[in-house]
């Protein structure tokens, strides 16, 4: 019934981005380009379908023998403009944390700031220039969440679609989840199907191609990733005792979580722990000193009973570092993620090389 009511405000959204995405294609708007070698990652839909370790595996592929960039608008960030987290962390001449440059950026950058630039600025078309006034040898760049950011031209599109939330079953805001109408899917130069079970069989995939193509052009190539999850870490080299936590036959945890979508992370999860609580905030949550103490009074009744602990996502926990010192004795842990190809992940890495080196060559 709700969606009834949302209808006639779906297509107004609807005719917006369309019209919006004529001007671009008819060269009205302008779309500017750059000598780096441009990959964008993004959706159609409003989060959750995991980028950011996309990213990463795209980081991971690149920077090894490409001088690389990462740029982000830095969704959540309390700033605003151009900021490069190197210069800045160099310079001293700003903090460098999930307030100024944003919790996905200030992930990136933790894990990979020695090997890359991290930058953000909501308009990419003025933060590239100065993304290479920094590292002018800089030779590819890889725009986080910019599907729709059409300002600037990208020799690389890659769209991802959410196994469990496809966006060929989803309809535009505020009626669904899209962003744009599924038709955007044409953009994409590869599509990727993310958070797939691994066991996900021929005959779906097939399936899950035949819709997609119904939206995107011919022969697209489809890719089918997954996500893998990593050893357990500790949020902080003082919980000493956290080892004990998870030696038990039935590990009890709390999990907190602000991430768009927790259904891969708790269907793996329930597999391994008891979850006594989970403290479910909103995607991009900002901790507060108000609620991190709320979550450790609920901690400390809990584990008098039973022996528990914290687990948390890798994006929240670059947020917690911020109340280290409260969080000083208390067990707390996150889970790092990463992709994994269900099949053909050589056909995807060298599309990719494949793309970078005819851009080189030109």
């Amino acid at each position: 019934m709700l969606k009834f009511f949302l209808f006639p405000f779906a297509l107004l959204y609807d005719l917006v981005t369309c019209v919006r995405n004529f001007l671009y294609d008819h060269q009205i708007f302008e779309s500017k380009a750059f000598i780096p070698h441009i990959i964008s990652v993004g959706n159609l839909t409003v989060g959750g379908t995991g980028k950011t370790p996309h990213v990463e595996y795209l980081i991971q592929l690149l920077a090894d023998n490409q001088s690389v960039a990462m740029l982000s608008r830095g969704y959540g960030r309390k700033t605003k403009g151009v900021i490069i987290a190197n210069k800045e962390s160099k310079d001293g001449a700003q903090k460098i944390n999930p307030q100024t440059i944003g919790d996905e950026p200030m992930q990136i950058f933790s894990k990979f700031g020695k090997q890359i630039t991290v930058a953000v600025g909501e308009k990419r078309a003025k933060a590239i220039p100065q993304i290479l006034a920094y590292q002018p040898h800089t030779e590819a760049i890889i725009l986080d969440d910019a599907y729709q950011h059409r300002a600037v031209i990208r020799h690389l599109n890659l769209l991802l679609s959410d196994y469990y939330r496809p966006f060929y079953t989803d309809f535009a805001l505020p009626m669904g989840r899209l962003r744009e109408r599924r038709a955007g899917a044409k953009r994409a130069d590869i599509i990727i199907v993310s958070k797939c079970p691994e066991n996900l069989q021929t005959a779906e995939k097939e399936e899950i191609k035949k819709q997609i193509l119904r939206y995107a052009k011919p022969n697209t190539p489809i890719f089918f990733t997954g996500l893998k999850y990593g050893e357990i870490k500790k949020m902080s080299a003082q919980n000493q005792t956290v080892e004990n936590s998870f030696q038990t036959s039935n590990p009890k945890i709390i999990l907190l979580t602000g991430i768009a979508n927790t259904t891969s992370l708790l269907n793996y999860l329930k597999e391994k722990f008891q979850i006594l609580q989970h403290f479910e905030f909103a995607d991009h949550f900002a901790y507060t000193e108000s609620t991190v103490n709320q979550i450790i009074v609920t901690f400390k009744e809990l584990n008098q009973a039973q022996p528990c602990a914290i687990l948390t996502t890798e994006k929240d926990s670059v947020k917690l570092v911020e109340f280290e010192a409260l969080l000083a004795d208390i067990p707390v842990y996150y889970l790092p993620i990463e992709v994994c190809f269900l099949e053909n992940e050589s056909d995807f890495k060298s599309l990719i090389l494949k793309c970078l080196v005819e851009k080189m060559q030109k």
